[in-house]
């Protein structure tokens, strides 16, 4: 029977929903006799995949950075900062393989995917249309406001807060089954999923006050810094939510296992953005999208990713 191990990017929607659309195509297209494995894989400082094992008799990285590993057989990205150093990039022009996909130009790994696989496998991805509709307008932040985002009145946007909230793996991985057997409404109406919804929506609604209450304004940038709070996976919508007139946000975090800057743009902006996010994060080894990016450094490095976050707050009000 053999394995197939997929690695995808945890606690995100398009993650999942990735890992959700390759399932269903390897399954149906490529070997309906492999046994799925999952594992979830996030930013962090140092090396990525220091301690991810390439186990499967076939191996695949969806909505993540690129691994030269050998061992690793698919792989599909849409972020600007898809790869680690030259090395791992000069790796991936020299796949000959077929099976290694990156496009940029995508908002959504997970409508890369299907298109991919329409396109070089011939196989029909629209039985799951709906989850790559949302996958794409989640990541992509199409939503028709801040408000609507935050409020989240769509099963969609209540299974992104479980998605982005949960800690449990097992619980991850069954959501990534059930977006390839059922609806987002019937899958929001699993008595397990709202389980795990209740209390994430009653943190949604304190963590809007916790920014609110950390928030600094000014020159069309937000600033907050929530690193004394739990909130890991707050809703990336919310500082727009709270200042609709911004242009960007930098925020700090901080969990068990990093220090994160987060930086982003504001989709309903009335001014224009005109710094790339992607290529700023990347002068302190992060990375992402032109209108979001990242930076993770160590637990202990709180100090240091708020003289980072500073700075970066000082060029996007001009101020550098």
């Amino acid at each position: 029977m053999g394995t197939i191990k997929v690695l995808f990017h945890n606690n995100c929607f398009d993650g999942l929903a990735s890992a959700a659309v390759f399932s269903d195509f390897y399954s149906k297209a490529i070997d309906k006799d492999r046994q799925f494995r999952y594992e979830g894989l996030a930013h962090r400082a140092g090396q990525l995949f220091l301690d991810v094992a390439f186990d499967g008799d076939e191996n695949a990285i969806v909505d993540f950075k690129y691994s030269s590993d050998p061992r690793l057989t698919w792989w599909f990205d849409h972020h600007q900062s898809a790869f680690l150093n030259s090395g791992d990039e000069a790796h991936f022009r020299a796949d000959r393989s077929g099976r290694k996909f990156h496009d940029p130009s995508y908002r959504s790994c997970t409508k890369l995917i299907a298109e991919i696989c329409q396109k070089h496998f011939r196989f029909d991805t629209s039985r799951l249309k709906e989850l790559i509709h949302w996958a794409d307008i989640i990541d992509g932040a199409q939503f028709e406001s801040a408000r609507t985002a935050v409020e989240i009145p769509e099963s969609a946007m209540k299974l992104m807060m479980v998605v982005e909230g949960v800690r449990d793996n097992s619980k991850i991985n069954r959501l990534i089954v059930e977006f390839q057997r059922q609806t987002l409404d019937e899958i929001m109406e699993l008595q397990w999923v709202l389980d795990i919804f209740r209390p994430l929506y009653e943190r949604h609604l304190q963590s809007i006050e916790m920014i609110r209450s950390k928030a600094q304004y000014s020159d069309h940038t937000i600033f907050f810094d929530v690193s004394e709070f739990d909130l890991e996976g707050y809703n990336k919508f919310i500082p727009y939510y709270l200042f609709p007139e911004a242009v960007y946000c930098v925020g700090v975090s901080l969990s068990s296992y990093r220090t994160k800057i987060s930086v982003g743009s504001n989709p309903w902006s009335p001014l224009p953005r005109t710094h790339n996010l992607a290529a700023l994060c990347e002068r302190y080894g992060g990375g992402g999208h032109p209108v979001v990016g990242a930076i993770s450094l160590a637990p202990s490095e709180l100090e240091k990713a708020r003289a980072i976050a500073s700075g970066i707050v000082r060029e996007l009000r001009g101020q550098a």
